[in-house]
């Protein structure tokens, strides 16, 4: 069997078709013979294993297409593999099966045109050929498609092969929708112009040569068509114009056909050429730029260039057709589909327009909600039918959107529509019925609930669907069903209470409102909304309950209020971290005293050991650096401090690197996230900032010993715009949860300690640097402390009164003599005891 690459390639013109022999159609075909029998056999084993992988591609095509029939490579390659195979029957299901759920290439289109004059070219089978040029010429704008149509029809149209009165004027309308879908294309317009031109010259010379009225009008005819061709830019301008002149002269309008362009033509003729000209050459450059070989993302942004240029000349039939030129290039551009709906929306009134393109953009880009909903509003704008309308929507709602929200859109334009139907004066009662709506609305809940759980979209929908219960339906108890099914799912949300209040008080039903708080009060809300419904019912009570109700609103809220208080206070205190200096708790300070050298003070060390023992206090004093900081810092803070100090004791790896440099965030551009869901993820913070942009980390602070999250996170952000974008974002919804996002301070930790420090005096400093000598170094206290340990440093330490310790002094390395001289003599020494002192010493 020939492949219809064979058959295409043979010239489809009129009877000549049905001469042809196989070896014609299939030139490539030997005579049998020709060559030796050797030759014959291996041709034929070649072919039969070319023809087994073949059937083995096609078979595996079917089973992917039968598994997902939106594949659309994958129908390209079925069709493309049984043309070449030659089986007319499954090519011709195939491209059916294509057509109704994708858009067809021109390229395409030509094919499955040229395949079926090819194999038919009876008169029967041209009102089937010439749908699938509509079908074509509707999808994208094409100039090759056109011409292939208008010769189909010339060649294959009886009518208009005869030039009979019908076949001519059908001919006409159609170059003349020719002209309006590509007639102003620069690049290649003129071809169908010039087609125009000679059917309209060879009805010339079917006039007869007596009635010359007739004659002349035809010839009329195509002066205009010279006209209005020369009045256009396109690349073939100036050899129109030399066209023109020739055929001028032949019927004697012109004398000098070698003449300067403009000599011996009309003034208006030669007044539009030079605004065409004019026109071309400010193109040129731009209709250069999209002819070249450039990647797409180039190609686009030349057509977005050249748009912008046309948009700015205002003829809105020029930006038509350069819109159609750039999505016949970029079909799938869903900005682009966006762009130019919303262009024709604005400016053109014609209803057909308008829905057609939407319908195109809906087929080329069906995962768009954006197009769906404005295809709905284009129907409703051009009163198409409830029929049509249900079909579109049933459609859009077959397609896969990228969130929820866009199906809610949907929903909700359709809701939209018929609610003004019904409002309308116009309506009719019997078509319009408010089950249709409110079927709308099950479906939307049924739907989109288990999504958008504790979010104001479905807060939205529930409360527009209450509302038209009642004032289209007339029925309160549907219209409290609606209320308490939004309830039932999002119960810890208090704005669905709070929603369900206010329209029941709306309603005028006080009592209802009031058995509402007492059903809600008692719930556990996110965030400050248990206070606030607490808040909200008192406030209820005084403008519309008596004393007594108001009395007990307040008997039930105040031990509420408090406790709410009381947990508040429970949670901040095991977030904050308490900003004393560790060195001033007696229990840590007795437990280090504990760990010190009792056998010699620091200077009666050997050398070696007086370096070891000075290193280990060295260590211990960053210990205890590391501890003050962490103190000081804000509760989130130290809590990442621990979790990262646990991971790393976990992982050597870690452990290793972070010994030599460890990782450290400044902070500067940050955001602290707190009251974050324990299921949430990184990613699921990054999806959250994906609108925001510019997140560069997320750190989620989980327990140093369950590695569970502790609902805390700090999100990085590359700069302080994208920081302030997100700050937008407190207090939304987030997993079913209301974030509390601020940005994040490190330098607060900082201010308190100094401002602890500049209240305490200078008697409580804690540097650690060398004290001059002769002057008192004082360690901080705790307030607990009954007694202070005042330290001296330097030579004169003598005359101090007893309770002030020397420098190196301690409990275990003071004498047992002296001990038992301080325990008999527990008063303080008089001066002549000093005095004897000083004279020993």
């Amino acid at each position: 069997m020939a492949d219809f690459e064979t058959l295409a390639a043979a010239p489809s013109t009129g009877l000549e078709e049905d001469t042809k022999t196989n070896e014609e159609l299939m030139p490539d075909a030997k005579n049998p013979s020709e060559g030796s029998d050797s030759d014959s056999e291996s041709e034929s084993d070649s072919d039969s294993e070319d023809e087994s992988k073949e059937k083995a591609q096609i078979a595996a095509l079917e089973t992917q297409l039968y598994n997902n029939p939106s594949d659309y490579d994958s129908h390209v390659q079925y069709i493309k593999a049984l043309r070449k195979q030659g089986d007319i029957e499954k090519l011709s299901q195939a491209r059916e099966a294509m057509s109704l759920l994708f858009p067809l290439t021109p390229e395409m289109w030509r094919e499955w045109a040229k395949d079926q004059t090819t194999i038919s070219s009876s008169v029967e089978a041209f009102p089937q050929i010439e749908k699938l040029y509509e079908q074509g010429v509707s999808d994208y704008m094409s100039v090759d498609l056109w011409c292939d149509y208008l010769n189909f029809v010339q060649e294959h149209d009886p009518s208009v092969r005869e030039c009979s009165a019908v076949g001519i004027s059908k001919a006409r309308n159609l170059f003349e929708r020719a002209l309006t879908a590509a007639g102003l294309h620069v690049a290649g317009g003129h071809r169908i112009w010039e087609l125009y031109r000679e059917f309209e010259e060879a009805i010339i010379f079917i006039i007869d040569e007596t009635d010359s009225g007739a004659k002349e009008k035809q010839i009329q005819r195509v002066r205009n068509l010279f006209h209005r061709q020369l009045s256009i830019p396109h690349t073939d301008l100036k050899s129109t114009l030399v066209a023109y002149k020739a055929w001028e002269a032949d019927h004697g309008r012109l004398n000098n056909v070698n003449s300067n362009e403009s000599d011996d033509l009309p003034s208006h003729v030669v007044s539009v050429y030079q605004k065409a000209l004019e026109m071309l050459n400010d193109r040129a450059h731009l209709e250069e730029n999209i002819s070249k070989n450039n990647t797409d993302s180039e190609k686009l942004q030349d057509f977005m260039t050249y748009l912008k240029f046309e948009h700015s000349s205002g003829d809105p039939a020029r930006i038509q057709i350069l819109y159609e030129r750039a999505i016949s290039v970029f079909p799938v551009s869903a900005d682009l589909w966006l762009d130019y709906t919303q262009y024709l929306d604005k400016t053109f009134k014609t209803a057909r327009i308008v829905r057609d393109s939407y319908y195109r953009a809906t087929r080329n880009c069906p995962w768009v909600g954006e197009l769906w909903v404005r295809y709905l509003l284009a129907l409703e704008r051009s009163h198409a039918s409830e029929e049509e309308l249900s079909t579109v929507f049933e459609r859009s709602l077959l397609c896969t959107f990228s969130g929820f929200d866009e199906y809610l859109n949907v929903f909700l334009t359709r809701a939209d529509g018929l609610r003004r139907r019904m409002s309308s004066s116009t309506a009719v009662k019997d078509e319009m019925d408010y089950a249709v709506l409110r079927a709308i609305f099950q479906r939307a809940s049924d739907f989109l609930s288990p999504h958008l759980k504790n979010t104001e979209s479905l807060l939205r929908i529930q409360s527009y669907w209450a509302r038209l219960e009642l004032k289209y339906g007339k029925d309160l108890t549907a219209a409290r069903g609606v209320w308490e099914s939004l309830v039932k799912i999002c119960g810890s949300m208090v704005e669905a209470w709070q929603a369900y209040i206010a329209w029941e008080i709306e309603m005028g039903n006080i009592n209802e409102g009031r058995s509402l708080y007492k059903r809600c009060y008692s719930k556990r809300f996110p965030g400050t909304g248990s206070e606030d419904i607490c808040h909200s019912w008192l406030r209820f009570e005084r403008e519309y309950g008596s004393l007594e109700e108001f009395d007990i609103a307040v008997q039930k809220v105040s031990p509420r209020l408090h406790e709410l208080q009381l947990f508040r206070l429970q949670q901040e205190s095991k977030n904050i971290v308490p900003a004393t200096n560790e060195r001033e708790n007696p229990s840590r300070k007795n437990a280090r005293e504990k760990r010190k050298l009792t056998s010699h003070s620091t200077e009666e060390q050997a050398p070696a050991k007086h370096h070891k023992h000075m290193a280990q206090n060295s260590d211990k004093k960053a210990e205890n650096d590391k501890g003050q900081a962490r103190q000081s810092a804000e509760p989130s803070e130290a809590a990442e401090l621990d979790n990262k100090n646990a991971e790393r004791a976990s992982n050597p790896e870690i452990q290793d690197k972070s010994s030599k440099k460890p990782v450290q965030f400044n902070d500067q551009c940050t955001a602290f996230v707190s009251n974050l869901s324990l299921q949430a993820t990184a990613d699921d913070l990054h999806n959250f900032f994906a609108d925001v942009g510019g997140v560069v980390a997320v750190r989620i602070l989980k327990d140093k010993f369950t590695r569970k999250s502790r609902g805390l996170a700090y999100v990085d952000f590359s700069d302080d715009p994208h920081l302030a974008a997100a700050l937008q974002k407190n207090r939304q919804i987030f997993m079913g949860k209301k974030l509390s996002i601020l940005k994040s301070d490190p330098q607060q930790g900082r201010k308190k300690e100094v401002s602890g420090r500049s209240v305490r005096g200078e008697h409580a400093r804690t540097d650690t640097r060398e004290t001059p000598k002769g002057k008192m170094d004082v360690q901080p206290q705790s307030p607990t402390s009954k007694h202070v340990d005042v330290q001296l440093k330097g030579r004169n330490t003598f005359a101090v009164p007893r309770n002030v310790k020397p420098l190196g002094w301690s409990s275990r390395s003071k004498p047992q003599s002296d001990a038992l001289n301080e325990q008999e003599d527990g008063n303080p020494k008089s001066n002549d005891e000093f005095r004897k002192m000083l004279m020993k010493t």
